[in-house]
C-alpha cells in the first residue's frame, strides 16, 4: 500500500466525535464485522492499485491506540491528532504528506465500505484531467424548496443534482492551495477548492460508499458486513437485450463469431447480466443498474466477465460466496446446446461456484420467439464465507 516514495496519499480523516452515531465512543472505532470503521477504511486504501501514503487522522489522544490498531493491517501509516472540526484535522493530515506526493485523496472513515476502485477512479481521472475529482450517485428522491413555515415553494431539477462521495482527489498543490486560502468551514474539500476558481469533475460513485452517522446507517452496515450468523439467501434475475448492437456477439461469456451482436451500454451478454443482478439481488445490494450504472464510461462495451468478477468482490466484502447459479437462456440463436459445458465452465471459474445453464424456444411467440433478441433468468444461491 505505501511506498518509500509515493506519488499519491491518502488522509483518512477519523476524528469525529460520532454524536449522532450514539455509540459512546468516536465513531472510527465503533465495530462492524469484528473490525472498527477505522480498520474498514484502511482495508480498503491497502486494496489500491496504486501505491499511497496512509495518514490517519484521529482523535486527540488516541494516535497511539490507532498505531497498535493499524499495526498489521498498516504498518507504514502515518498516524496524526486531529482537530476541533472536519477543516482542521485534513488540514494536520495535509502537514504530514510526504515530499513526492502529487495527487491527494481524503477519505471519510466514516464510509468505511467504499470499493477499493472508487480509490483508483478517483486517482485515474485526476492523472487523466488535472482537476479535482469527486465521487457521486445520482439523486433518485424528488426533492422540494420549503419555506420557514415548511410550506413547499418549489421543486428543484435532480437532473442537475449529486450526492457526493468519498475519496475526494486533488492535485496536491491545488488542495494546499484551497486549504491556505479558506476563511470559512466548508463541509467537504470540493467546496473550497472550487471557491479558489479550480473544476472539480463527478464521476460515478458507488453504494457501498454510504456514510455511517446515524443508528440506522449502522444497522444497515451489521446488515451487510456484520458477523451474525447470515443463513442462505436466493436471489433472482433476468435481463433481456435486441440484437442490433455494433461488434459480434457475447453470450454467456463466450464469443459467438459470425453471430449477430446484442444491443447494450456494454456487451449486451444477457446470461452474464442475469445474473449479476440474482447475485446482487441475493446480497441485498441493489441490481446491476444502481452498481454499474450506464451513465458510467468504464463499464461502456466492457465484457460480461467484468461484471461478474466486480459483483464477486462485492459479495466478499459483504461475508458472502456463491453456492451455486442457475441460468435459463430464452432465444431461437444462437444454438447454444453443443456450447453449454464451454459455457459453465468459464461462467463457474469466475464466479468460483458451479453454473448450470439451460436453453429453451418460445416456439415462435414473442420477442425472442421472432428472434429479435434473447432473454435470461438467473437464480444465485449465496452462502457465508466460512
Amino acid at each position: 500500500m505505501s511506498a518509500s516514495s509515493p506519488r499519491v496519499a491518502v488522509i483518512v480523516v477519523a476524528a469525529g466525535s460520532g454524536t449522532r452515531l450514539g455509540a459512546g465512543m468516536p465513531k472510527a472505532f465503533v465495530s462492524v464485522g469484528g473490525r472498527t470503521l477505522l480498520e474498514h477504511a484502511v482495508h480498503a486504501v491497502s486494496g489500491m492499485r496504486s501505491d499511497a501514503q496512509l495518514i490517519a487522522v484521529v482523535p486527540a489522544g488516541a494516535t497511539d491506540e490507532v498505531r497498535r490498531l493499524l499495526a498489521a493491517l498498516a504498518p507504514e501509516a502515518v498516524v496524526v491528532a486531529g482537530g476541533a472540526s472536519r477543516q482542521a484535522s485534513v488540514e494536520a493530515g495535509l502537514a504530514a504528506l510526504h515530499e513526492a506526493v502529487e495527487v491527494v485523496l481524503v477519505h471519510d472513515a466514516a464510509r468505511a465500505f467504499t470499493p477499493s476502485g472508487q480509490f483508483d477512479a478517483v486517482v485515474a481521472a485526476i492523472d487523466a484531467a488535472g482537476e479535482g475529482v469527486v465521487p457521486g450517485l445520482p439523486v433518485s428522491d424528488t426533492i422540494k424548496r420549503t419555506d420557514a413555515d415548511a410550506l413547499v415553494t418549489g421543486t428543484v431539477d435532480r437532473s442537475e443534482l449529486v450526492a457526493v462521495q468519498t475519496p475526494q482527489g486533488f492535485p496536491r498543490d491545488i488542495l494546499l492551495q484551497a486549504y491556505r486560502a479558506a476563511t470559512e468551514e466548508a463541509t467537504d474539500d470540493a467546496a473550497l477548492v472550487a471557491a479558489i476558481g479550480h473544476p472539480v469533475r463527478i464521476v460515478a460513485g458507488d453504494p457501498l460508499a454510504f456514510k455511517v452517522t446515524t443508528p440506522a446507517d449502522l444497522a444497515r452496515a451489521e446488515q451487510l458486513f456484520g458477523s451474525a450468523p447470515v443463513v442462505p439467501r436466493i436471489g433472482l434475475g433476468t435481463d433481456t437485450h435486441a440484437f442490433g448492437g455494433d461488434g459480434e456477439l457475447w453470450l454467456a461469456g463466450l464469443h459467438w463469431p459470425d453471430e449477430p451482436a446484442l444491443a447494450g451500454h456494454s456487451d449486451g451478454d444477457a446470461v452474464a447480466h442475469a445474473i449479476v443482478d440474482a447475485l446482487l439481488s441475493a446480497a441485498g445490494l441493489g441490481d446491476i443498474g444502481s452498481v454499474f450504472g450506464t451513465d458510467d464510461p468504464r463499464f461502456a462495451g466492457a465484457r460480461g466477465e467484468v461484471f461478474l468478477e466486480a459483483t464477486r468482490e462485492r459479495l466478499a466484502a459483504a461475508g458472502l460466496r456463491v453456492g451455486n447459479v442457475s441460468v435459463q437462456l430464452i432465444g431461437n440463436r444462437p444454438r447454444f446446446a453443443r456450447r453449454r459445458e464451454e459455457a459453465e465452465r468459464v461462467l463457474g471459474d469466475i464466479l468460483g461456484a458451479p453454473v448450470s445453464i439451460s436453453a429453451t424456444t418460445t416456439d415462435g411467440l414473442g420477442f425472442t420467439g421472432r428472434g429479435e433478441g434473447v432473454t435470461a433468468i438467473a437464480t444465485a444461491l449465496l452462502v457465508p464465507v466460512t
